[in-house]
């Protein structure tokens, strides 16, 4: 089964429905003025202004540019502010949507087995794709099997899921369905549909104007009293209005479907790409299929979100209307061989006494731990097809088990403090202590200065454990860290960045390392705190940042272990642009390539994954891409906000529990 075809068709597809998206909307300007031509045509009013004595020549006269543009202006005034008050609420946050719908967040330290064992699951697709672990969110009253991811971008997302989700699901089922939402976190989906619902918004706000004016002429008509004629045009302008804006909720809400449903078959492949296992995806389909509840969600909002869930919300008899694909096509894309069978799953009687602990599954084994394959250590098999960097990843109901094991595991007692404010910090902290004893006692220090009370203590305790992990495993440990370093109040995270700058700054100089931590803290937890720009696509061509690329690839090329012209050079062809030059590593400061990164974000969506390819064959030139160049390529990837190649993905394992 080729997914990364049916990726390409899906998006393909979603580009032409935005398009028709937009010619509805430019269709709803020209029968506005229609309407109110109309309406001046009909009005005494209008009769005056235009000296006609009806008929369609008095139309005619009504429908003037000069009134054309100011209509115009008027609907595009009023449906961009409605929408823009749409889009401002919806994106507060992923954690606002998630408690309007009725989530509870589960707390890491959780002693649920069922909250644990989805908590891992969460913890580990997020590390494998190099991301942080966004904060996960239970609908406790839903008996329906669905989930959800919210947000903006991977900074601030979360992922949702309902009791019936986590309770009728076993592991490779809840993973899959858990890949399933990430992939709309990675794939930029959730821009997209809170993009979709705040225009829908907009366009049926012309009908609650409608209304309005209904109400109005009304209640004008019925001022004037009987014996009077007047020729009064306010309640037709309400009924065209109206019209207009159930017509514009009508278009809009089919296309918003077409494209909810080619999101998706996108999401289903991309889960499978995730955990190897199409079986996980396909069987958690097929238990909905065969469960009473289905995916139903009762929260009130819940239809007005239907296109954020993993199943549709509510009944739907009129197909065109649903935002999900019919649940058999679903399962026959991922599953071409099934019978049709769907599976039975008793509906569990809820009630307020607690889970009992044997429910969890077996896989979560207490004994085991997070291992440093998780963010960055092993290489998915590929089959190569022609030319180096032609690489895809191979799909099979078996693949799961051709994955290398993994080698390093990080000690559980770093990972209880990782779920936790005060210990997150001191690790964040403890991986920039230096060597030398004299520079090290200094940070100290500084830490000391923090004025968290135990905070530089647990540091320098940490220290050796730190130092002790693989290097593989650092970024893996770090963003572990973010979603607790979450819960500082912006305060303390303004001064937690500034000791951490401090740190940094200690020793007169600045390890790629050091500029990876600094960078993914900034990038992921500032827009939490702090008023930050967002990245603007504004280069269309790889000419346009020519000099950016050659600053980053040849720091990439000169951090490898191999020959820097063999690396440069892999990336140069990949890009297919001859005429990049390696610049000597004396040219490669480090504040010129955190520049020329932070510039590459603004390049458009399609150059990003064609930038991180490069790198990718760059790291691989000398056969196998080492820690370091593993490291800065995950850093890069999350500031220009890009998902990672699936080569530099690790495997999704289920070896986190604690």
């Amino acid at each position: 089964m080729d997914f990364f075809a049916r990726q390409d068709l899906a998006r393909r597809n979603t580009r032409l429905l935005v398009i028709l998206f937009s010619l509805a909307v430019v269709a709803l300007i020209v029968l506005a003025n229609l309407l109110l031509g109309g309406f001046f045509w009909l009005s005494d009013d209008g009769r005056g202004y235009s000296g006609s004595g009806g008929g369609l020549g008095g139309l005619a006269d009504q429908l003037s540019w000069e009134r054309f543009g100011w209509v115009s202006l008027l609907v595009l005034g009023s449906v961009g502010l409605v929408s823009l008050v749409t889009w401002i609420r919806l994106a507060s946050g992923g954690k606002h949507i998630a408690e309007s719908l009725g989530g509870a967040r589960v707390l890491p330290q959780t002693d649920d087995p069922d909250e644990r064992r989805c908590l891992n699951i969460v913890e580990e697709i997020a590390l494998a794709a190099g991301m942080p672990v966004p904060d996960l969110y239970v609908l406790h009253e839903e008996r329906g099997i669905n989930a959800f991811a919210a947000g903006v971008g991977p900074a601030d997302a979360v992922v949702a899921v309902t009791a019936g989700t986590l309770h009728h699901l076993n592991r490779d089922e809840l993973q899959g369905v858990i890949a399933h939402e990430f992939s709309h976190i990675l794939n930029g989906d959730m821009r997209l549909n809170i993009r979709l619902a705040a225009l829908l918004k907009g366009i049926t706000f012309l009908g609650d104007v409608g209304y309005f004016f209904l109400r109005s002429g009304a209640h004008r008509q019925f001022r004037s009293g009987r014996g009077q004629q007047q020729n009064n045009g306010l309640p037709l302008l309400g009924v065209g209005l109206v019209a207009i804006g159930w017509i514009g909720g009508l278009a809009a809400g089919m296309i918003k479907s077409a494209i909810s449903r080619q999101k998706e078959f996108l999401a289903d492949a991309s889960a499978v790409q995730f955990t190897r296992n199409p079986d996980g995806i396909a069987g958690a389909l097929k238990v909905i299929g065969g469960y009473l509840p289905g995916t139903l969600v009762h929260a009130g909002r819940a239809p007005e979100m239907s296109h954020l869930f993993f199943g549709a919300v509510t009944h739907r008899l009129f197909q065109p209307f649903s935002t999900h694909p019919p649940l058999a096509t679903r399962i026959r894309r991922i599953d071409p061989g099934w019978n049709g069978e769907y599976i039975k799953r008793q509906v569990r009687h809820y009630t307020n006494t607690p889970l009992r602990r044997d429910s969890v599954a077996r896989s979560e084994d207490p004994t085991l731990v997070l291992t440093a394959a998780l963010a960055t250590g092993v290489l998915r098999e590929t089959t190569v097809d022609g030319p180096a960097g032609n690489m895809q990843a191979t799909f099979d109901a078996d693949a799961s088990t051709s994955v290398p094991e993994p080698a390093a595991p990080i000690p559980v007692a770093l990972l209880r403090h990782a779920h936790e404010p005060l210990g997150a910090s001191a690790i964040t902290l403890a991986f920039l202590l230096a060597e030398d004893e004299d520079t090290r006692r200094h940070q100290l220090d500084l830490v000391e200065e923090h004025g968290v009370a135990g905070l530089a203590t647990l540091t320098n305790t940490l220290q050796s454990a730190v130092a002790d992990l693989p290097a593989g495993a650092r970024l893996t440990l770090v963003n572990t860290c973010l979603p607790a370093l979450r819960a500082m109040s912006s305060p303390q995270y303004r001064e937690f960045k500034q000791t951490l700058l401090q740190l940094i700054q200690a020793d007169g100089r600045t390890s790629l390392f050091e500029w990876c931590i600094y960078q993914l803290v900034r990038h992921y937890l500032d827009p939490e705190f702090l008023q930050v720009r967002t990245a603007t696509p504004r280069f269309r061509r790889m000419t346009q940042v020519k000099s950016q690329l050659q600053r980053v690839l040849s720091m990439l090329a000169h951090a490898g272990s191999g020959d820097a012209g063999d690396a440069f050079a892999a990336a140069r062809d990949s890009l297919q642009m001859p005429s990049l030059q390696l610049l000597p590593i004396a040219d490669c400061s480090l504040a010129g390539f955190s520049r020329s990164v932070h510039e590459l974000a603004d390049c458009f969506p399609l150059l990003k994954p064609r930038l991180l390819k490069a790198m990718e064959q760059a790291a691989g030139a000398d056969g196998e891409a080492c820690a370091v160049e593993r490291e800065l390529i995950a850093a890069i990837a999350a500031v220009i906000d890009c998902p990672l190649p699936p080569s530099l993905q690790s495997p999704v394992t289920s070896s986190l529990a604690y």
